[in-house]
C-alpha cells in the first residue's frame, strides 16, 4: 500500500532586515518578502546541491513562473528573521518551494510559494525532468 508520508527537504536560514528594506512606517515593504524567499531558496540550493550555479553548469536555468505571498505580521528594521524553505516534490519537470518566515519571537510573519520550470540553453521549456534534476531527486530520496 502506498504511503502518504512524503519526505520533507528543508533548510532554515536567517536574514537581518536592512534599513533600505523598510517603508516610512519602519516596517518591511511588502515586495521585499519575495526577495527573502529568494534568499531562502539560494541558501537551500547551496546546502542541498541544487543551486543556480549547478543548474547553469548543467545547461539549464529555472525561472519563476508563479509566486504567492501571504502576510501575517510585519518585520521591522534590525529584526533577524528566520526563513524556512521547503522543497515540495512533484512528478513534473518543475521545482516548487514553500516558505515560512518567522520574526525574532518565532511568530509566523509571512508564508508563500514559488514554482520554477526548467529552460535549456536555447531558452526552450523542458517538458521532462532534466537528467541532473532527476539525479538530484534520487540522491535526496525522492
Amino acid at each position: 500500500m502506498p504511503s502518504d508520508n512524503k519526505k520533507e527537504i528543508s533548510f532554515t536560514s536567517e536574514i537581518r532586515v536592512r534599513f533600505t528594506e523598510t517603508d516610512p512606517l519602519g516596517i518591511v515593504w511588502h515586495g521585499n518578502y519575495i526577495q527573502y524567499f529568494e534568499d531562502g531558496r539560494e541558501a537551500f540550493g547551496r546546502e542541498h546541491g541544487i543551486s543556480y550555479l549547478e543548474q547553469k553548469a548543467n545547461g539549464y536555468t529555472s525561472p519563476i513562473v508563479k509566486s504567492s505571498c501571504e502576510h501575517k505580521l510585519p518585520l521591522r528594521y534590525g529584526d533577524v528573521a528566520t526563513i524556512k524553505t521547503t522543497f515540495i516534490d512533484s512528478p513534473a519537470a518543475k521545482m516548487i518551494f514553500q516558505y515560512r518566515i518567522f520574526d525574532p519571537k518565532g511568530r509566523l510573519v509571512c508564508l508563500g510559494e514559488t514554482i520554477q520550470v526548467f529552460l535549456n540553453e536555447q531558452g526552450e521549456l523542458s517538458l521532462t525532468k532534466p537528467e541532473f534534476f532527476a539525479n538530484w531527486k534520487k540522491k535526496m530520496g525522492l
